[in-house]
């Protein structure tokens, strides 16, 4: 079980990165609800590339509640927490390390026979989560949760990976989602010092960069493999925090309909490298394609910025998204 006082020691750094994105301190007097700049999720989403460098440590220390290579696996988890369960699914089973499934509880293919089932869950007190942990019961197979809440019910439903460290008091899930893909990223083998040298460098730069996708009446994220379940990520963050009309679907699955929507004033935005004539493609709609030659998880920290200036240009609280809770506690 991890438990460390990680965050407390490098609150300066995190402080120097926010100050140099011109990040607010919670203090002001400026309103939370009209500058999205001055929200929780602003700060913590500019602490993601230290996180990051954590959560490689973290891997290192309970890599053997991890899965390892060969075994068949399941990944359950709900919302953002089911796009990580995807990327990490698409990740591994590329890199040739065993047949690796993802499910959101409610819907999850158990039965199937796995040796290892991992749940992520930040909060660790979602019912559909413990209704399937506790409904499964092992069933012979290792089962690891993930979460960032102490003393949470899910850490009595397996071998437990606490990372407090990880917590957000947003609503809106940036640090934890991805410093545990970046923990199950490490764990494959995989060195994420690029990607976190992309990410300050997405932090650093200005929010006219953004200026494009800031004003777009529409935006279609797309990506192939882990990339688009980031893509889905993405829009779920506009869509949360912003109320902002975005969607997202595979690359290769945009020309199947997805693209009578792009027109001019609208934006497709990829994840990852682009396929075959999309540039082509989407140029001949009118709508502007925004692409990076980044690593997905970086560029996702870009679409995090853009949630943080959209909230504030709509006098949005980013924090507090409209109908949505920390955790999706059911009635019984």
């Amino acid at each position: 079980m991890i438990d460390c006082d990680w965050l407390s020691t490098n609150v300066d750094s995190i402080e120097q990165q926010l100050h140099a994105w011109g990040v607010p301190d919670p203090s002001a007097e400026s309103s939370r609800a009209a500058a999205g700049l001055a929200s929780h999720l602003a700060r913590e989403l500019a602490s993601q590339p230290e996180s990051w460098t954590r959560a490689g440590e973290v891997a290192a220390e309970v890599a053997n509640l991890l899965p390892s290579p060969g075994e068949r696996v399941a990944v359950i988890g709900c919302g953002t927490s089911l796009f990580m369960a995807r990327a990490f699914a698409a990740l591994r089973e590329s890199q040739g390390q065993g047949l690796t499934d993802a499910w959101p509880p409610s819907d999850h293919r158990l039965h199937r026979g796995y040796d290892r089932v991992l749940a992520i869950s930040r909060s660790g007190t979602t019912t559909e989560i413990l209704g399937t942990l506790r409904e499964y019961g092992g069933a012979g197979a290792a089962v690891t949760v993930i979460t960032s809440t102490k003393s949470a019910p899910i850490l009595e439903l397996g071998d437990a990976v606490l990372v407090p460290e990880f917590d957000e008091q947003s609503v809106v899930q940036t640090r934890f989602a991805t410093s545990v893909l970046a923990l199950l990223r490490t764990h494959l083998g995989e060195d994420l010092s690029t990607p976190i040298r992309q990410a300050r460098h997405v932090l650093a730069e200005s929010e006219e960069s953004l200026a494009v996708a800031r004003g777009a009446e529409q935006i279609t994220f797309v990506g192939m493999g882990w990339a688009a379940a980031l893509a889905d990520e993405a829009a779920l963050k506009l869509r949360e925090s912003t109320q902002s009309w975005a969607e997202a679907y595979w690359a290769t699955e945009y020309r199947h309909g997805p693209i009578s929507i792009s027109a001019p004033g609208r934006v497709v935005w990829a994840f990852g490298e682009l396929v075959p004539n999309f540039a082509r493609d989407v140029g001949a709609t009118g709508a502007d394609l925004v692409a990076h030659d980044i690593d997905p998880m970086a560029e996702l920290v870009r679409v995090q910025l853009l949630c943080t200036l959209r909230a504030g240009d709509r006098g949005l609280d980013p924090d507090h998204p409209r109908n949505l809770e920390r955790s999706v506690i059911l009635d019984s």
